[in-house]
């Protein structure tokens, strides 16, 4: 699996390079405290020509999010008004799917709301594998998680991402060990070709990430994925006991995989994930028509 560095992509590179539209897509709830410092640096990429379309899909924030986004320019749409017969929007991963049904590039980027010390680098760097380097399709960020006490960085720099280190890295070698390189399998920063990514299901919820990567390396192979270094994150910090859904959510993308696959028996794990259908599926009648 190819890996990069953010630094290998400058915004000036991709704008002379790509040949391709760009979108840029941040699931929202109730992320006041941090949107701005997301939205605005990649409003500036639009402005600048680096990407074509940045949107906030916010699900019913109460603290003024979707507002502060259309402030700075970003289009603010609530994903419950996308794809309405599908019911009541079933966490993050329902609302990337829906996104996807009015994000108009032909290269999609997802960045999570919540990071405090993004920059224009996670776009840039996610998409440049996607404009410079031959066969990529899906590139997945990663970087370090210094583990935040009381607003102070603790000692240990790489001490979040519990889940990741726990539950995803663990399954990922005992059943995927072909994706075990992989740093970062459960971050929200992603970027890929609009078209593999019409052909996965989406997860609901906490799930979406583990089951795209696992998807679209089923179906793209391992030379199709790479990954890139966007140096640090931090994020807030749930509780522990708060984290128990996240990892559930985690081990049902891998034995929903793997039952379809054959490697495991039905029933045993008492996790059940609804999925949302791959995009293509919904739109190949009227391409038809």
């Amino acid at each position: 699996m190819r890996a990069f560095h953010h630094a290998e992509f400058p915004a000036d590179r991709l704008r002379a390079e790509r040949e391709e539209t760009v979108s840029v897509c941040i699931p929202a709830r109730e992320e006041a405290a941090t949107i701005a410092a997301i939205v605005a640096p990649l409003v500036a990429l639009r402005e600048a020509g680096v990407i074509d379309q940045v949107l906030v899909v916010d699900s019913d924030s109460r603290d003024g999010t979707g507002a502060i986004a259309a402030a700075l320019g970003a289009d603010v749409l609530n994903p419950a008004d996308l794809l309405p017969t599908f019911g009541p929007v079933l966490g993050k991963g329902d609302a990337m799917w829906r996104a996807l049904s009015v994000l108009t590039g032909e290269l999609v980027c997802y960045v999570d709301a919540d990071s405090e010390d993004f920059g224009a680098h996670f776009a840039c760097g996610l998409l440049g594998p996607l404009v410079c380097a031959p066969g990529i399709q899906f590139v997945k960020g990663f970087y370090r998680r210094p583990f935040k006490v009381n607003g102070t960085v603790a000692a240990q720099p790489t001490g979040g991402g519990r889940v990741t280190e726990l539950a995803a890295r663990p399954l990922l070698q005992a059943f995927y060990p072909e994706l075990a390189s992989v740093r970062q399998p459960l971050a929200g920063e992603f970027a890929a070709r609009r078209e593999l990514l019409e052909q996965m299901p989406f997860c609901t919820g906490y799930a979406v990430e583990m089951g795209l990567l696992l998807d679209v390396h089923a179906e793209a192979g391992l030379e199709a994925l790479a990954q890139v270094d966007l140096d640090s994150r931090q994020n807030r910090h749930q509780r522990l006991e708060d984290l128990t859904p996240m990892a559930a959510a985690v081990l049902g993308a891998v034995t929903s995989r793997l039952r379809r696959e054959g490697r495991l028996l039905d029933g045993g794990d008492g996790v059940t994930l609804p999925e949302r259908p791959p995009l293509a599926q919904l739109r190949a009648p009227c391409s038809r028509g």
